[in-house]
């Protein structure tokens, strides 16, 4: 089926809809009430930061089935901060410079697979003035990871420790601007 039938991507006010946000990062990566409720906060503060910009897949009942959000990087803020060592290591750490970050995306299950995911985040490249993106992905084979690879994306470090996360991460980087189709 064809995802734009299914849902309209488009500039989302993420603060005024967190809720629904968190609701489909919910199941799409599996969390539980307490992670979520931890999460809202991160992202309602994240949102404050300057050029930090969202972006959701709306069914036409106005649905929210898909999110992404991101702003450009700034070395001091956290996650920066876990990740400069492991790319100092792989003598990647210039792309935290000049790099616009992929904070979270996430498509609801039910909608996976119709190519919303890549709708949302060449979405929200194609607005970034930087000229790379970063972001961090589970360190497994995954849809997402392949997801990520079709657009550009290559492994900037992996086996990436998050304080509080169970698994590792990898951390990747693409030129922008990212490829529309594969």
């Amino acid at each position: 089926m064809d995802a734009a039938a299914l849902a309209v991507i488009g500039p989302v006010n993420l603060a005024a809809r967190v809720d629904e946000a968190l609701a489909v990062q919910a199941v799409a990566f599996g969390l539980d009430a307490e992670e979520v409720a931890v999460r809202r906060h991160i992202v309602l503060r994240h949102l404050m930061n300057p050029g930090a910009r969202a972006y959701g897949a709306t069914t036409p009942d106005g649905r929210l089935v898909g999110f992404v959000y991101g702003m450009p990087n700034d070395r001091t803020h956290w996650w920066s901060t876990v990740v400069e060592p492991y790319l100092r290591a792989t003598g990647t750490a210039d792309w935290l410079d000049a790099s616009f970050v992929i904070t979270e995306l996430h498509v609801h299950p039910d909608f996976q697979g119709l190519g919303l995911g890549r709708g949302l985040i060449t979405t929200i490249t194609d607005t970034a003035d930087e000229k790379r993106s970063i972001l961090s992905a589970i360190d497994t084979e995954s849809p997402a990871r392949g997801l990520y690879r079709s657009l550009g994306y290559t492994d900037l470090a992996r086996r990436v420790h998050f304080p509080s996360a169970a698994r590792p991460y990898a951390v990747m980087g693409a030129p922008l601007p990212l490829p529309r189709r594969n």
